[in-house]
């Protein structure tokens, strides 16, 4: 059955790619950026040693000039990729995406100018400077952290280097990854009628109720991801040889040790959080077997593990989900029911299936508007529905940082906490269903929804995350074969899901349609979905205490997720992060709704 869905509008932003206005926006960012490089000419040849107050000055000159090419070209940016993302074959936006990542080299170099004369003051110096002036004093955060990154630059010529040379290297790879999978389609029967499936509508057959027609979309999906595991091999190679040289170069100790500053932890919180993971496995084991069992079966094949439950006669036309996500999003905060609503009405969001789409789902704000647009694949599922809410969760971050005024600098958020807002959301609509269900099979359904979305951010990304550290470890001596990346992947699955599932038909094509392990930029993005769960859930519990005392807390902490470090923004809820035991107890909440559902 199809379901229709809306696409987005953002004609308030520019009316078209071919129009003045978005023309002149381009021009003007250009502008922006030649005006940026004439002022770092100058504030490198100032005599700032002695004078504080002119160092403030020039730092408070160097941060407003930064925001505003940052302001503009988040806005720039989303509008191309609005066009990039729904329709691959969009020759005017993909050559409209080169043209201005061309120019944003230029921008990633004038940034790596900034963090090396901020780095070159030192902390004392900048402290003592920017209480001289308010836009330096208001992004102190932002300048200290440029100073403890700048001891991992290269040398500036190199940096500049690297910043071109990206575009037709690990970004380009990048880009072919997404514009090859968003173009897969297959021919497959689904509702007796022979239908030319985009690879995310594929993919989407995980959850559908009929067996017969998820274990054929698992066999297809083998086929189609085998047919260009050899072109996706060499970019993953690409992107990770990229990664490695430049992690290299740039005196980091491995890997993982840009991701964890990126998302503003350190490795106790990683490890301490890894730790309560693996330990959660059994747990998780346990549902994978009842699931089994539920099924008829003796352990879980692939095409199983999303498998609906309980009630799945259930298919959400795209109005009832927005009338269901508003309700309950209004339980917890009429605020956010009306923000939701608003996203509705203002067609911020893109849910429709259709070829040419990227797969997947995602947010991206739009500084200027001060608004976000969403892409989904809606198909009509409860876990569709729950995307939409992980999505305006996303959205709704932004909209607390827009409200308060908050810089583009200010708002820059880590991985980590980026999620915590769309996974809050997810779990406002899921728990306030729970409250609602009496009949044991819609439980069953929900409970169903709830968990496998959780084992797939705890057992199957920790998966991830091996997969990927292997990957670096092997990549650094030698490129991997598709053969060799199938293989890891594959021990991977066995070493997270163990009994739980049927080790003769894994997944061992996983990493070649998700977008996350093709960014040269970007490492290890897959344990932040898991700090994200965790960090949610332990301020879900939190709310459930407090009631409605906890939005204003919660709203400042979204505020304010661009201006600590993960660990100190915990700290204002009490929470310790770099123990095992806050993971543990909200994994522990999770181990009870698995008791529950284990218990019908």
């Amino acid at each position: 059955m199809s379901i229709s869905a809306s696409r987005w509008d953002l004609t308030n932003v520019y009316p078209s790619l071919d129009s003045k206005p978005f023309k002149s926006a381009v021009k003007k960012y250009k502008s922006m950026l030649d005006e940026m490089e004439v002022f770092f000419k100058k504030a490198s040849k100032a005599d700032t040693k002695t004078d504080p107050k002119k160092l403030g000055k020039l730092l408070g000159e160097a941060v407003d000039r930064l925001n505003a090419i940052f302001e503009l070209s988040n806005t720039i940016l989303p509008y191309i990729e609005s066009f990039v993302t729904t329709d691959s074959r969009n020759k005017d936006a993909m050559r409209a995406l080169s043209e201005f990542e061309q120019m944003s080299v230029q921008a990633s170099i004038l940034n790596t100018k900034f963090q090396a004369w901020v780095g070159k003051l030192g902390r004392s110096t900048v402290k003592k400077a920017s209480r001289t002036n308010p836009s330096a004093k208001a992004h102190e955060f932002a300048l200290n952290e440029s100073v403890d990154q700048s001891k991992y630059m290269m040398s500036e010529a190199e940096e500049v280097l690297a910043a071109e040379m990206t575009l037709s290297g690990g970004n380009a790879f990048g880009k072919l990854q997404g514009t090859l999978t968003s173009q897969l389609s297959v021919d497959f029967e689904l509702d007796g009628l022979l239908q030319k499936l985009p690879a995310p509508a594929l993919i989407n057959l995980r959850s559908h109720p009929d067996e017969s027609t998820r274990h054929r979309g698992y066999d297809a999906e083998n086929i189609l991801w085998a047919g260009v595991q050899e072109t996706l091999a060499a970019c993953m190679n690409g992107v990770k040889g990229e990664a490695i040289t430049l992690n290299k170069k740039r005196g980091r100790e491995d890997a993982i040790h840009e991701s964890i500053d990126i998302s503003r932890m350190d490795r106790a919180t990683l490890n301490a959080m890894l730790g309560a993971m693996k330990d959660s496995f059994p747990m998780f084991r346990k549902y994978f077997k009842h699931k089994a069992r539920l099924l008829g079966k003796e352990k879980l094949a692939w095409w199983d593990l999303s498998a609906p439950m309980g009630k799945t006669d259930k298919v959400y036309s795209f109005e009832e989900a927005r009338d269901f996500i508003v309700e309950n999003f209004n339980k917890f905060s009429p605020e956010l029911g009306m923000f939701a609503r608003r996203a509705f009405d203002n067609n911020w969001i893109d849910a429709e299936q259709r070829d040419g789409k990227r797969g997947g789902a995602f947010c991206m704000g739009i500084s200027q508007v001060k608004e976000s647009r969403i892409l989904s694949n809606f198909d009509g599922s409860f876990d569709q529905v729950s995307t939409l809410a992980h999505e305006l969760g996303h959205a709704f971050h932004g909209e607390c940082a827009y409200q308060t005024g908050k810089t583009e600098l200010q708002q820059v958020t880590p991985m980590t906490l980026a999620e915590t807002a769309s996974i809050m959301c997810e779990t406002i609509v899921t728990e306030a269903v729970l409250e609602q269900v009496t009949d044991p099979q819609e439980l069953l359904a929900v409970l169903e929804a709830q968990i496998n979305g959780a084992a797939a951010v705890i057992v199957d990304i920790y998966s991830r995350f091996l997969f990927e550290t292997e990957v670096f470890e092997r990549r650094e001596k030698a490129e991997l074969s598709a053969d060799e990346l199938n293989d890891i992947m594959e021990r991977a699955q066995k070493a997270t899901f163990g009994d739980g599932l049927d080790e003769r038909y894994l997944q061992k094509f996983m990493w070649t349609w998700k977008p996350h392990y093709y960014s040269p930029n970007l490492s290890f993005y897959n344990y932040p979905y898991a700090f994200g769960l965790l960090f949610a859930t332990g301020l879900y519990a939190i709310y459930k205490k407090h009631g409605a005392d906890f939005v204003p807390d919660y709203k400042n902490l979204l505020a304010s997720t661009g201006e600590e470090r993960a660990a100190e923004l915990a700290d204002r809820f009490g929470i310790n992060i770099r123990t095992r035991k806050f993971w543990a107890d909200s994994l522990a909440i999770i181990g009870r709704q698995i008791e529950r559902y284990c218990e019908l």
